[in-house]
């Protein structure tokens, strides 16, 4: 990936991952937690949300070691689940908003691709410049999959640990969220040592962006 390329990822990767942290707390609020809405979280404002390592260190690493594909996080938002009024559906559906505000985004870009392709279409002078646009909804199809079915595996921290804790009989699952402490620093291995084993958990990813470009039209 060359610089140009990087300019035109990074903004929409951090968007994304701010979305999807911030999709955590609106529904914990929803759910009687108001923890985020307090410290000032339920912002689209980047400066609360930036994580040294995952919105920086991360993606500078992945790009200056050619890994072929950009990845990175946003500061956890706060929750407190003790304050949901029900905490098994809590924890449940405030785990799953980031994941479901990722599979939003990525329909919002398809369309905005494809939207793109019709202003192009009545204003062919614009083409140029749409066509960057058109590129950075393509990154936002992609990056958004890859947010939404990265979290969904069942490792601690991530959000699709969180529901498959509450299939798993109490005790059980409390040496499952055990787990957690040590979940983030397996998760930089293999990412780093291993990467060819997320290519093959986030195939449903690829596929969809597959036929997601296949919806939009070409610039001319």
């Amino acid at each position: 990936m060359e610089i140009a390329e990087l300019l035109l990822v990074v903004p929409v990767l951090l968007f994304s991952v701010i979305v999807h942290e911030v999709a955590h707390g609106w529904v914990a609020r929803r759910e009687g937690d108001p923890t985020a809405h307090m410290l000032g979280r339920l912002t689209l404002n980047p400066i609360p949300h930036i994580d040294p390592i995952g919105s920086i260190v991360v993606p500078l690493l992945l790009f200056a070691t050619h890994s072929g594909f950009l990845f990175g996080w946003a500061k956890p938002v706060p929750v407190n689940p003790r304050n949901y009024r029900r905490y098994r559906r809590g924890d449940i559906l405030v785990s799953l908003a980031g994941i479901v505000s990722n599979l939003v985004l990525a329909v919002a870009f398809t369309l905005l691709a494809v939207l793109i392709t019709w202003v192009a279409r009545a204003a062919p002078s614009w083409i140029p410049t749409l066509a960057v646009l058109q590129r950075m909804a393509g990154y936002g199809i992609l990056i958004n999959l890859i947010l939404a079915f990265f979290n969904l595996i069942p490792i601690p921290p991530l959000d699709g640990s969180h529901v498959f804790y509450h299939l798993l009989p109490p005790q059980l699952g409390m040496r499952y969220r055990e787990v957690g402490r040590y979940g983030m620093l397996v998760l930089m291995a293999v990412m780093f040592f291993v990467p060819g084993v997320f290519r093959v958990m986030l195939w449903p990813a690829i596929y969809l962006q597959a036929h997601a470009f296949a919806l939009i039209p070409p610039l001319s």
